[in-house]
């Protein structure tokens, strides 16, 4: 028996997919997923003759029956934006009332307010309090406090000061924030409407990413609009039966997922680009798990079905492996094969990304103030600072003042993808603009504001906010305060990303850890992979707050670094059973480390000597820290550990030595191991012992 998909019959009858799957869920019990879900030809049959008459119109019965069902779809769509803007009027309403009670009682009682910033002087709160400078420092001094006049506070302690005199002291800041957040929940209202997807191309290296935005451009826009689009601005937008898509030119996973990180989630859809003769490729799975840990909807481009030793059964078999089961295999995940090189299958691709949009229900209000994200910025030698936003609700006009991340300005003019100058730019519509104070951060988020007095106190606020948080430890997740995170409600799940030496381990410790889950804290595997710990590990891990579990892996240098400085956890072990029981132990609190691993130096071996009696001596350079004479060592060969032990012995030139530090030449043996080749890395550390954590 034949059957249909979902949207083909939508399509026939002039409704969207969303009608019609209520129409189909409530009206004929047909359960049905989504709009890549199949039916039987005879229910839409029935459907048919519901909704059509004899010449295939649409019956005045069934537009009645359709009408409801929009209608219920748009007081769902719309209740809640309502629901939250009387919430704030509300809220600001109860403020007030709260405001001039206090004020009453106030005048009452002759209670000192003091309005103070995130940091303070000692001499600018000695005024605000009308007190002798000598007053505030020896209240200061009777809460532990040793500060001179000139010297900032923090408002903690400004306001220990304010209530020693019986005053109460107040956040200047937060009006700022009220002002932030009127910006931000002041908006959208009945108004919304439909905007374009924006669909971001990932994919592994050389799999066609660049070559299929390029056929997308070339086969969407017309001549007189093409030259110099996508490496004008770094997005653009195309147009399929009337309907825009507006792409991002960031192809790179790293890209999405530092914009991510920075919590500015700006991609709608998904185009995960893999070469059919190629299959699954390490930055493919890297993608895979990026998308799914951002939850983004995504569509597999299956790429370069025109070449000899194309195989799209494999590829769709190998996204199998990785929960993506293609639709024609009876899963949810659209694959699309295309040809970035003759064109076939764009037009098929394009109307899964419109679809997909559309059940994504993407609106927007062009009639409120405009907030968007920044795609990314560079300073002009003739311009000033460029900044290349993604408009993503509301409409942005020349003139408007901007508040971006901890930078501010007014827009002194627009261009869009064409490099066209113009006046406004609505809801997912990439513009680049002059008229910034500073270079932004790619990622930041924008919104406009009433003034640009308004703007700069903002951003001044924030930058203040800014150097308070970079002097505080950070809060991400490690096994060491586990268990209190868990305790305070912060950590519901524990992401772990697992890297081991093969394919094994990785399968063993990724369900061994998972089955730790509990009813507090779910135990979950956002990536695994084979090889050394890399710099996407800890982006990913930044990302999504995970913690890295490496089994017979090190990081490299790149990784250590990146680590330090996000604040990432690390935790390398030889045996799995100690992984598993770590975890465990930290989950109840029993986690009580009495060593730490402290890595003295590493250095790489240039040449090898066989000398009997005594075994091979390694010929090394230094390559950062130091060595220790009688040392513990592991040996690194691309990344793997290989083998631990001590050093025997340790030379320069002739003569033993105790060490020997970075950028110098030694020479060196190792304990019960003499399999040393070129290359490998000689990594020297120390176990420190540490306090023990109180409980």
């Amino acid at each position: 028996m034949s059957k249909i998909r979902v949207y083909e019959l939508a399509k026939e009858l002039e409704i969207t997919s969303k009608d019609l799957i209520k129409l189909l869920m409530d009206e004929f019990s047909i359960e049905v997923k989504n709009h890549m879900s199949v039916i039987e030809e005879e229910d839409a049959e029935l459907i048919k003759e519901l909704l059509l008459d004899e010449n295939g119109e649409k019956k005045e019965s069934a537009k009645s029956i359709v009408d409801e069902y929009e209608e219920i779809v748009s007081e769902e769509v719309n209740k809640p934006v309502v629901k939250n803007k009387n919430k704030f009027k509300n809220n600001k309403k109860n403020r007030n009332e709260k405001g001039n009670d206090k004020s009453s009682n106030d005048n009452k009682d002759e209670e000192l307010i003091v309005e103070l910033e995130e940091f303070i002087t000692v001499k600018e709160l000695s005024e605000k309090l009308e007190k002798s400078n000598v007053e505030v420092i020896k209240a200061l001094i009777l809460n532990g406090v040793m500060a001179a006049v000139n010297q900032e506070i923090n408002f903690e302690t400004a306001e220990k000061v304010v209530k020693s005199f019986g005053g109460e002291a107040v956040k200047k800041e937060e009006n700022a924030i009220h002002i932030e957040k009127e910006e931000e929940i002041f908006e959208d209202g009945e108004e919304l409407v439909k905007r374009p997807p924006i669909v971001t191309v990932m994919g592994h290296v050389d799999h066609g990413k660049t070559s299929l935005l390029d056929a997308i451009r070339k086969a969407k826009v017309t001549s007189t609009e093409a030259g110099g689009i996508t490496q004008h601005i770094g997005a653009y937008t195309v147009t399929i039966n009337g309907e825009k898509i507006t792409f991002l030119d960031t192809p790179g996973h790293e890209a999405f997922t530092s914009m991510r990180a920075r919590g500015a989630q700006i991609t709608d859809i998904v185009i995960l680009v893999v070469a059919a003769d190629d299959g699954i490729m390490p930055q493919t799975k890297e993608a895979i798990s990026h998308c799914k840990a951002a939850e983004v909807p995504m569509i597999v481009a299956i790429n370069k079905i025109d070449k000899p030793g194309a195989n799209i059964d494999k590829v769709k078999q190998e996204l199998s492996e990785f929960g993506l089961i293609s639709e024609d295999w009876g899963g949810d995940t659209i694959c699309v094969p295309v040809s970035a090189k003759s064109g076939e299958g764009l037009d098929s691709l394009l109307e899964m990304v419109i679809i997909t949009s559309e059940m994504e229900e993407l609106k927007a209000d062009p009639e409120r103030k405009a907030k968007g994200t920044v795609i990314e910025a560079k300073l002009d030698k003739g311009r000033g600072a460029v900044a290349t936003l993604l408009v993503q609700n509301g409409t942005l006009r020349t003139g408007d003042s901007l508040l971006v991340g901890s930078t501010y300005g007014r827009i002194r003019a627009m261009f869009d993808d064409k490099g066209k100058k113009i006046k406004k730019a609505g809801p997912s519509i990439p513009v680049e603009i002059l008229g910034l104070s500073e270079v932004p951060a790619a990622g930041d988020k924008f919104n406009v504001v009433k003034d640009e007095k308004t703007a700069r106190n903002m951003a001044e606020s924030r930058k203040q906010k800014e150097k308070a948080e970079s002097l505080m430890n950070s809060h991400r997740v490690s096994l060491e305060d586990l268990y209190s995170q868990i305790q305070e409600g912060k950590v519901k799940e524990l992401a772990l990303i697992v890297k081991a030496d093969v394919q094994g381990s990785v399968e063993a410790l990724k369900q061994s850890l998972e089955k730790l889950s509990t009813d507090d804290v779910k135990v979950r595997v956002i990536h695994q992979a084979v090889g050394a710990i890399t710099e996407t590990d800890i982006t990913l891990a930044t990302a999504s707050n995970a913690i890295i579990i490496g089994f017979n892996v090190r990081p490299d240098n790149n990784a250590v670094t990146a680590a330090e400085r996000e604040k990432v956890d690390i935790k390398t072990y030889r045996i799995i059973y100690d992984a598993i029981e770590d975890i465990k132990s930290a989950m109840i609190g029993m986690l009580e480390p009495d060593y730490k691993e402290v890595v003295l130096g590493s250095a790489e071996i240039r040449t090898t000597y066989k000398i009997s009696n005594v075994g091979t001596i390694a010929g090394c350079y230094v390559l950062n820290g130091k060595l220790v004479r009688n040392s513990d060592v592991r040996i690194i060969r691309d990344g793997i550990v290989i083998f631990e032990s001590k050093l025997a012995s340790l030379k320069r030139f002739k003569d033993d030595v105790k060490e020997v530090n970075s950028g110098y030449e030694c020479g060196l043996s190792i304990e019960k191991f003499n399999d040393i080749k070129e290359g490998d890395i000689v990594e020297a550390f120390a176990m420190e012992e540490v306090k023990r954590k109180e409980l």
